[in-house]
């Protein structure tokens, strides 16, 4: 096991304003500076899992402890149809989880294609802690949080159930097309969230200054059996660098895979480049690799630069991203390609 490091405990304010703004986002150029943490996740929701991770951060403890206790909150919501419990099952329909975590060292650990564990961020955190390795996958993964003192539950709502059956009235199992997630969501008509991407991401900065990162999901609807995206994969869907910043993604991960999505924007940010700007940069690569078939995607990117300054930026409109620090409670749509 690792040793944890002892912070100062910092003061904060009894009492946070809500601001939202819909568009026109301007990065943000607050600082973070000791004793004056901040918590960023990926879509509007999320501000309930920046308030758990923040009553640590708010105690001076550490990003790590923080980002795995936030991120757990739309894990056990049956509600949220994209994390895990009540998370839309795949084609068989079978709810299956991906998460992965991260911290000011590097070390990481991460899980896929686990079924049967509601907070999956949680072993992925073992296996960083008590495991030579980074990634453990399916049978061996649920095995080693048995053996962890995890147990099997049904994470299968009705109402993700329900979900699924309608959803094979008319399946197309062309192994080529991504599915597409209920009309419901879809009659709401907001590129960003038409194809069930809400995975969250989450990225915090401690009072000691250092960084920490994870990411959960029960992953694409209705997705082939052993389907896995980037969410899980370091480097993908989250990478830390304690010199540099930290970034994480959401959205179709195929695209995020193909250009390793989050590490490239961080090392655009060792380049100089503000956190909007290396978001930007990382979804332009996507851009040019997929040309006109973009307009069909989304794709969003969100980071954190150790200076304190976050942004983000996406392919479509709507990707809603959710900030907490002293300054406040924070919501905003990243600014998009596509208007």
């Amino acid at each position: 096991m690792l040793n944890r490091r002892k912070f100062l405990n910092s003061s904060v304010l009894s009492s946070l304003g809500l601001l939202i703004s819909s568009n026109g986002f301007a990065e943000t150029r607050y600082k973070t500076t000791k004793n004056n943490p901040i918590v960023i996740s990926t879509w509007e929701p999320n501000v309930k899992a920046n308030a758990e991770a923040w009553k640590i951060l708010v105690k001076g403890g550490r990003a790590l402890d923080a980002v795995e206790a936030g991120v757990q909150i739309p894990e056990a919501d049956p509600a949220d149809q994209s994390v895990g419990y009540g998370g839309l099952p795949d084609r068989d329909g079978k709810v299956t989880l991906d998460a992965c975590i991260m911290d000011e060292n590097s070390n990481c650990g991460a899980v896929m294609f686990l079924e049967g564990i509601k907070h999956p961020i949680k072993v992925a955190r073992l296996v960083m802690e008590k495991t030579p390795h980074v990634q453990l996958v399916g049978e061996g993964a649920l095995q080693f949080a048995l053996a962890n003192g995890f147990t099997i539950e049904n994470l299968l709502t009705p109402e993700s159930e329900a979900a699924w059956k309608n959803w094979l009235k008319n399946a197309n199992y062309d192994p080529m097309t991504i599915p597409k997630i209920l009309e419901e969501r879809n009659k709401k008509n907001i590129p960003g969230q038409v194809n069930n991407h809400d995975t969250i991401g989450m990225m915090a900065m401690d009072a000691a200054g250092n960084l920490s990162g994870a990411c959960t999901t029960s992953g694409m609807a209705f997705k082939m059996r052993g389907r896995v995206g980037d969410s899980p994969i370091i480097g993908a869907g989250l990478f830390v660098d304690n010199e540099v910043g930290a970034a994480t993604s959401s959205g179709v991960g195929e695209e995020v895979v193909r250009i390793c999505g989050s590490h490239t924007v961080v090392e655009l940010m060792r380049q100089g480049k503000s956190p909007k700007e290396a978001c930007k940069g990382a979804v332009q690569r996507i851009m040019k690799i997929k040309g006109d078939k973009a307009k069909d995607l989304q794709v969003g990117f969100i980071a954190i630069n150790k200076k304190g300054e976050y942004g983000g930026y996406a392919i479509q409109k709507g990707f809603s991203v959710a900030v907490q620090s002293n300054a406040g409670v924070k919501v905003f749509h990243a600014e998009s390609f596509y208007k």
